[in-house]
């Protein structure tokens, strides 16, 4: 005869909890400032990079600070990254701007084919169901083919011009597999949707939630002491109801009532089925596996002076069908998915450019100046002002870096087609009296702010306050 034992009782306290928090971006540096300022004593960051930030990468550049990933505060209202600095006169506002769009052949397509692109694109609205690039070849078959009258030709590469940019503001490689549920889920903040920050980079916003240099990206401000460096971990065992047990990649061995996993959902869907132990539930795996990183990279040039003409803010690309035929069988074909060139705000000697999807991660491979001899055809095919050789460059190449295997996050239909999404990713790992033992946050699972900074932030916060809670309510009973 056999009796059910009952696990012994939890007696840890704030003071003495010991929690490890897997990730230094924002929303680990969000859950790991939110639980010392709740009065948890024991709080350490486990980073596999060797700086802190995550996909917040303030770097120094051209004489000044840029941003090789997350780049602007998207809105005011119910943006929490806007509410932190919106007192400190450190954005400015993008204001509206005319987009041109040239023709491979260098025609520049002419102010009222611009304004019509740009109205149609703001009356696009995503159905209840489905894909949206079923419901955008729908609608541009209403509406966008009179784009241009008697001429369907360039109507079909605004097309394709289009659905590259719509690509890179989702992440997705192509508009059939984006779901619509990544419109209809997504709150907008209102207000101006790409506030930059000057010269400061989005280091200011983690320099302020860390009480930190502006000036030093990487310093840890109130988390010195607190935060591990070149750390990957390699095995998280949350066997039983007792500690759990994280092995580093190095043999080290660490113990911990609670961990907050912050890592990358890439690093997720590559790495969960050896990083957990045992294996995570089912709803857990499918929501991994259903949700996906997408590739977006940018490219940042600087010249001696700017090339690009004062009427020029924004170049985006039209190729002839001929033209990208010709594109498809030589050696550039990866410029295909680059979709705009635009200045930088407050740094007037820079072009940045953005690529998308499979042609972003084949472009990671490439060297340097081999990405470089490619945009210098780029601008010499589309361009009738000329565009020197930069005095420098740089890109990013989000992908090949293991610690994250991409952008940001978004919804394919196939997370449809298995009936998952992030809130089953944000669920927590409990014991049988409910105590959180793993905690999940990050971009990706947030309901309604997938994609962004200020989602990210939201759930650092929501795990913290989560334990935060847990304890309260002990302390109380």
């Amino acid at each position: 005869m056999s009796a059910c034992i009952a696990p012994p009782p939890f007696l840890k306290t704030k003071e003495t909890a010991n929690i490890v928090i897997i990730g230094a971006g924002a929303s680990g540096i969000a859950a790991a400032t939110r639980l010392l300022e709740k009065g948890f004593k024991n709080v350490m960051l486990f980073e596999a990079e060797d700086r802190i930030g995550g996909r917040i990468n303030t770097i120094p550049f051209a004489n000044s600070l840029v941003d090789l990933g997350a780049q602007w505060c998207h809105g005011e209202e119910g943006n929490v990254v806007y509410e932190k600095v919106k007192d400190l006169d450190v954005l400015d506002r993008t204001g509206d701007y005319v987009v041109h769009f040239i023709r491979s052949n260098k025609e520049i397509l002419t102010d009222e084919q611009s304004s019509a692109l740009k109205k149609l694109t703001k009356e696009f609205d995503v159905p209840d169901e489905g894909s949206v690039g079923d419901a955008f070849n729908a609608f541009w078959k209403g509406d966008g083919h009179e784009l241009v009258p008697n001429d369907r030709t360039i109507a079909k590469e605004a097309q394709d011009c289009l659905k590259r940019i719509i690509c890179s503001m989702d992440a997705c490689d192509n508009l059939s597999e984006l779901s619509f549920r990544n419109f209809r889920n997504f709150t907008d903040s209102g207000g101006d949707q790409n506030l930059s920050w000057r010269q400061r980079g989005f280091w200011k916003f983690l320099s302020v939630l860390l009480n930190a240099s502006e000036d030093q990206p990487g310093d840890q401000g109130i988390l010195k002491g607190h935060v591990h460096l070149n750390k990957r971990i390699a095995r998280i065992n949350w066997q039983g109801d007792g500690d759990l047990t994280l092995r580093c990649w190095n043999g080290q061995i660490v113990s911990a009532d609670h961990v907050i996993c912050t890592v990358s959902l890439g690093v997720l869907k590559e790495k969960h089925q050896k990083l957990f132990e045992p294996a995570l539930p089912a709803s857990k795996i499918r929501s991994i596996e259903g949700l996906k990183l997408g590739c977006v990279n940018k490219f940042l040039l600087e010249f001696e002076e700017q090339p690009v003409p004062d009427s020029v803010r924004e170049i985006a690309f039209l190729w002839l069908e001929e033209h990208l035929k010709e594109l498809r069988s030589g050696k550039y074909f990866w410029l295909e998915s680059v979709c705009d060139f635009h200045r930088v705000d407050c740094q007037p000697r820079l072009l940045e450019g953005w690529i998308i999807g499979a042609h972003a991660r084949y472009m990671e491979t490439l060297s340097e100046e081999q990405v470089l001899e490619g945009l210098m055809w780029l601008f010499s095919k589309f361009l009738k002002f000329p565009i020197p050789y930069p005095k420098s460059f740089i890109r990013s190449q989000w992908y090949s870096n293991p610690n994250f295997r991409g952008s940001y996050s978004y919804y394919p239909t196939y997370a449809d087609e298995l009936h998952t999404g992030r809130t089953d990713l944000a669920s927590p790992l409990v014991d049988v009296t409910g105590r959180p033992r793993i905690q999940f946050a990050g971009e990706a699972s947030s309901r309604n702010h997938f994609s962004t900074v200020h989602g990210a932030t939201e759930t650092g916060w929501r795990e913290a306050d989560r334990l935060n809670e847990f304890y309260e309510g002990r302390a109380a009973n």
